[in-house]
């Protein structure tokens, strides 16, 4: 069953009760980073392994996520700040627990490539917040796996 989620702003990415802050530099530059992540919505599945389809809503200022094992997210787009930032909210979500959800992606030069840095902010019951803290590992671990083959992706094609 789907349920709605507090509506959060971007600041929520530094204020969350469960902020997970991962950042791993590639070699493609943040102009193909940020065409990735803010542009080409549906191509995320392609070097996102949990997402299994992604596609924007609303003249992109919404996403529709789904992710493996049946989980969707309705997302609003916070911020789509050129080669830098980009961040959405989940408005709308079937996975239990979560009161509140910001994903923000930080983009800023490193030598010829990008650093990028991926900041996931929750908030739930107590339970949930102990359990997202235990999983943070295998969230980096998945960031940083998604990440490494977007860039292998990006630094293919010219």
């Amino acid at each position: 069953m789907a349920r709605r989620l507090r509506p959060e702003g971007l600041d929520f990415a530094g204020t969350a009760p469960v902020r997970l802050v991962f950042t791993r530099e590639v070699s493609a530059s943040p102009e193909r980073v940020f065409r990735a992540l803010a542009h080409d919505v549906p191509g995320w599945a392609a070097w996102f392994p949990a997402v299994t389809s992604a596609r924007p809503l609303d003249g992109g200022t919404g996403r529709d996520v789904r992710l493996r094992g049946g989980t969707r997210f309705q997302e609003t787009v916070l911020a789509a700040e050129e080669n830098e930032l980009y961040a959405y909210r989940v408005d709308v979500t079937n996975a239990p627990a979560i009161r509140a959800l910001v994903e923000e992606w930080r983009l800023t030069p490193a030598g010829a490539g990008t650093r990028v840095r991926w900041t996931f902010a929750a908030d739930g019951p107590a339970v949930f917040r102990a359990g997202l803290r235990l999983a943070g590992p295998g969230l980096g671990r998945s960031f940083r796996g998604a990440v490494a083959k977007l860039d292998r992706r990006l630094t293919a094609v010219p």
